[in-house]
């Protein structure tokens, strides 16, 4: 059996008929031109799990709705996917149209782009790999082209804020900042420890090394609001040793009704006087004055 030269990538002419380059660079164009109409857009990230990230995202946006601004939240937390379940969108359909997906809403409002919608609480998303080895590394390609494909094929329409919830991990910060670019700002979630503080210190830093802007930080679960004298009281041990070096936006205390309203879906059910709900209002409202 006559044995045919094997050629190597360096006796291919470019991309070899594959048209790769021109595909990527078609694909980034239908992304810019999805994202056109949205004014600002805000990544809430923290690098340690379990601090409320999602919980802030959905209610930062609700206060953020209440001030008549055109909302969505993009959930990019796949395997994490809460937004659908705190919104009350977990039982949503995605309607195609002639410019993409229709964004389903929740009843306050806001757009809700979540997969927590498609896939049970049961079951993982899977990036199924075709390497046989370090198949790490295809899932992390695979995920960041799923989110390109939603970006891509979702009328997100003309809004004020789109609001990105990222799944935790201080490298994962940097990931989604080098895949978003300059057109995205963003808040990080700490709780008053010095264990989560560290963490979203390390987010911090990642995030100035890739020339993020990065609008301040959160600090949840700042007390808490007993049911009984209605007034905060604390909730952690006040004995901070680690300092950001970062503008703080606000504390909210942890508020078990608000706790709930979130497992049930329900948007708007707390009190205006509540302390969580002012100090949200007052981050939106600073918001909106740099915006």
């Amino acid at each position: 059996m006559e044995v045919k030269d094997i050629k190597s990538y360096g006796d291919l002419d470019g991309d070899g008929g594959s048209q790769i380059i021109e595909q990527v660079l078609s694909l980034k164009e239908k992304v810019q031109a999805k994202l056109s109409g949205v004014k600002r857009m805000i990544a809430i990230g923290s690098g340690k799990g379990g601090v409320g990230k999602s919980t802030l995202t959905f209610q930062l946006a609700n206060q953020l709705r209440k001030c008549g601004k055109a909302v969505a939240i993009l959930d990019a937390d796949f395997n994490g996917p809460t937004i659908a379940q705190i919104s009350g969108t977990k039982d949503a359909k995605f309607i195609p149209g002639e410019n993409g997906l229709t964004l389903p809403v929740s009843k306050n409002g806001i757009g809700i782009m979540s997969i927590g919608s498609l896939v049970p609480e049961s079951e993982a998303v899977d990036f199924s790999s075709v390497a046989q080895g370090d198949s790490y590394i295809w899932r992390a390609t695979k995920e960041f082209s799923v989110l390109t494909d939603i970006l891509a094929n979702t009328n997100w329409g003309e809004l004020d804020f789109l609001l990105v919830d990222l799944p935790p991990g201080a490298e994962r910060c940097r990931q989604f900042a080098e895949f978003f670019g300059k057109r995205v700002s963003f808040i990080l979630i700490t709780i008053p420890s010095d264990v989560s503080r560290g963490v979203v210190s390390r987010s911090y830093e990642a995030l100035k090394e890739s020339g993020s802007d990065v609008i301040g930080f959160i600090e949840n679960m700042d007390g808490y609001i007993c049911n009984d004298c209605k007034s905060v009281k604390p909730l952690f041990p006040n004995n901070k040793k680690i300092q950001l070096d970062l503008q703080r936006l606000g504390g909210i205390p942890f508020d078990p009704k608000l706790a709930l309203m979130c497992d049930r879906g329900i948007a708007d059910e707390t009190s205006e006087k509540s302390p969580a709900v002012q100090s949200l209002a007052k981050i939106a409202a600073d918001l909106l004055a740099v915006s």
